[in-house]
C-alpha cells in the first residue's frame, strides 16, 4: 500500500488544533453524548409512574438500566484521555471494522504509539467513533440510536433562512430555465455560484464547532449573492473554472454520473442536494446522481441513512423550522407562503427522483444503523482515501464509473503540497471535485507564500471557517 512520504499527524504540537482536539473538542462531545442519553433516562424515569402494565414498565427500566451502562462507558474514555492512558481494543460486537481497528490498535502498540496523546490523529478520530458505536450495539434497546440526532435536528432548524431563500433562488432558476438551457454561460454562471453554496455549505460541522453560537452558525451558512462575492477572496485554491471545463466535455453522452461522498447532514445535505438537483433539472451534463453516507454515527454529523431518508420529510414538515416567539406548531417566523410554497415543491421534486432511481444512495435507503455493504464500510475505517483500491476495490471500482466524485477531503501535509501528489494513488483513478472550508489544520494546494503570510497574521485561517478550497483533479488519461 501507498506509503506517505509524511508521518501520520499527531498531538504533539500543542499549539495544534490536533493537540485542541483531544484537550477541548472531544471531552465536549463525549459530555453532550452524555448529557443526551441522561436527558433522555430522564424523561423515561419520569414515564415510568405513569404506567400499569408491568411488563412495560420493566421494559422501560431496562432501556435506563442500559443507558447508564453506556453513561459509565462513555464517561471512562473520557476519563482514560485525560490521563494519556492506552486505547483499548474494541469489543467485538458483531458489526464491520473490528478486527481492522484491532489489528492497526496492536501495531501501534508494538510503536508505542497506542496512548490518547501518542496515537495518530486520523486512526484516533475515527477509533473514538467506532468505540462510541460498540457501547450501543452491545446493548438490547439502544443499537438503533444515533447519540448525535437531536444535535443534527437542532442545527438543521436553525438554518430555515438559508433554505428558504434557496428554495426560492431554484423556483427562480425553473422560470429561467429556457434562457439557462440557451446558453451554457448562463448555466456557468449559476453552477459557480451553487459551488460556492456547497462549499460554504461545508462550515456546518458540528464536530468542529463546538463553541459557537445560533448566529455564528447561520453566519457560516449566510447564502445570499453578495455574501458569495465577498466569500470569493477567501477560497484559496480556486479550480471551479477547471471542473466547469470537465462538466461541459460531459455533454451528449449517455448516464453521466456525479458522486457525493457525503460529509455532514442538516443544512450542509441540503445543499448538496440543492447541486445536485440543478446538475440533473437544469444542465445536460448529469442524469444520475449516487450520494455516499456513513453506517455509523460518525464524526457527530456525517450523514447516515436514517438521516439521508428523513431529510426531505422534515422539509417537507411545516413545522420543522419553529423560530423564537413563533406559536407552537406554527410555520417558522421568517418564511412567507411563497417561500413555503417554493420549498415543497423543490423536495417534492426530490423525491420523485429518489423514487425513479434519479437520486439513489451507494447502500439500501432502508439500511438501518450499523450495516455492513462493501460501497460504504471503507469510509467508516481508520484508513487514508489513498488505500482505496487496496483495501475497498468494490468501492473503487464504482467510482471509477462516475463522471465525477464530490469529497469533503482532509490532507495534513506541508500547505503547499500539490492536490495531486497528496491524494496519493487515487489521483487520476476517477475526476475529483473536493470542497473544502478550512476547520482543522488539515490543508494542502495552497502557494507558500500565501500560508506563510497568514501563519504570520495570526490568524486562525488553517481552521476559522474563513476560507477555504477548491481542487479538481481529473481522471488520467
Amino acid at each position: 500500500m501507498f506509503e506517505a512520504p509524511y508521518k501520520p499527524w499527531d498531538f504533539t504540537d500543542k499549539g495544534s488544533f490536533a493537540f485542541e482536539t483531544v484537550r477541548k473538542r472531544w471531552p465536549v462531545i463525549l459530555t453532550g453524548i452524555i448529557d443526551n442519553i441522561y436527558t433522555r433516562n430522564h424523561e423515561l424515569g419520569i414515564s415510568v409512574r405513569d404506567k400499569t402494565d408491568e411488563a412495560e414498565k420493566a421494559s422501560v427500566e431496562e432501556i435506563i438500566e442500559e443507558g447508564k451502562g453506556i453513561i459509565s462507558k462513555v464517561g471512562q474514555v473520557k476519563y482514560d484521555m485525560a490521563r494519556d492512558r492506552p486505547l483499548l481494543p474494541i469489543p467485538d460486537d458483531g458489526e464491520p471494522l473490528v478486527d481492522v481497528y484491532n489489528t492497526e490498535l496492536e501495531r501501534l502498540a508494538e510503536k508505542q504509539q497506542n496512548t490518547w496523546l501518542t496515537v495518530p490523529w486520523l486512526y484516533s478520530e475515527c477509533y473514538l467513533y467506532r468505540l462510541i458505536r460498540s457501547f450501543f450495539v452491545q446493548t438490547k434497546r439502544w443499537k438503533d440510536y444515533d447519540p448525535f440526532l437531536a444535535q443534527k435536528e437542532a442545527t438543521f432548524q436553525k438554518s430555515s433562512k438559508a433554505i428558504y431563500q434557496l428554495a426560492t433562488t431554484m423556483h427562480e432558476l425553473e422560470q429561467d430555465k429556457e434562457t439557462l438551457a440557451s446558453d451554457p454561460d448562463n448555466l456557468k454562471v449559476i453552477f459557480k455560484e451553487m459551488i460556492q453554496m456547497c462549499l460554504w455549505g461545508n462550515a456546518t460541522d458540528l464536530s468542529m464547532l463546538t463553541h459557537l453560537s445560533h448566529e455564528d452558525i447561520q453566519h457560516l451558512q449566510s447564502v445570499g449573492r453578495d455574501v458569495q462575492a465577498a466569500r470569493a477572496e477567501y477560497i484559496l485554491r480556486d479550480d471551479q473554472e477547471k471542473v466547469w471545463q470537465h462538466l461541459t466535455s460531459l455533454a451528449g453522452k449517455k448516464d453521466s454520473r456525479v458522486d457525493f461522498v457525503l460529509d455532514n447532514g442538516g443544512f450542509e445535505l441540503f445543499t448538496d442536494f440543492v447541486f445536485a438537483d440543478f446538475l440533473v433539472t437544469y444542465t445536460p451534463y448529469a442524469s444520475k446522481v449516487v450520494f455516499h453516507p456513513k453506517l455509523i454515527p460518525w464524526f457527530v454529523s456525517d450523514v447516515t441513512p436514517p438521516d439521508f431518508k428523513s431529510t426531505t420529510k422534515s422539509l417537507l414538515s411545516p413545522t420543522f423550522f419553529p423560530q423564537e416567539g413563533t406559536p407552537e406548531g406554527a410555520p417558522a417566523s421568517d418564511s412567507t407562503a411563497e417561500s413555503r410554497a417554493h420549498l415543497h415543491e423543490m423536495v417534492k421534486r426530490w423525491e420523485s427522483y429518489i423514487e425513479s432511481g434519479v437520486f439513489s444512495l451507494s447502500v439500501p435507503i432502508d439500511s438501518p444503523l450499523g450495516a455492513s455493504d462493501k460501497k460504504a464500510n471503507f469510509w467508516t475505517s481508520p484508513y487514508p482515501y489513498w488505500n482505496m483500491q487496496e483495501l475497498a476495490p468494490e468501492l473503487h471500482a464504482f467510482l471509477r464509473e462516475s463522471s465525477l466524485v464530490i469529497f469533503k477531503v482532509y490532507v495534513q501535509w506541508p500547505p503547499s503540497t500539490p492536490f495531486e501528489t497528496a491524494i496519493g494513488p487515487i489521483a487520476g483513478t476517477f475526476p475529483i471535485l473536493s470542497l473544502r472550508t478550512n476547520k482543522a489544520d488539515v490543508i494542502v494546494g495552497v502557494d507558500q507564500e500565501v500560508a506563510d503570510k497568514l501563519d504570520k497574521s495570526g490568524e486562525q485561517w488553517r481552521y476559522n471557517g474563513k476560507y477555504a478550497v477548491v481542487f479538481f483533479q481529473p481522471r488520467s488519461a
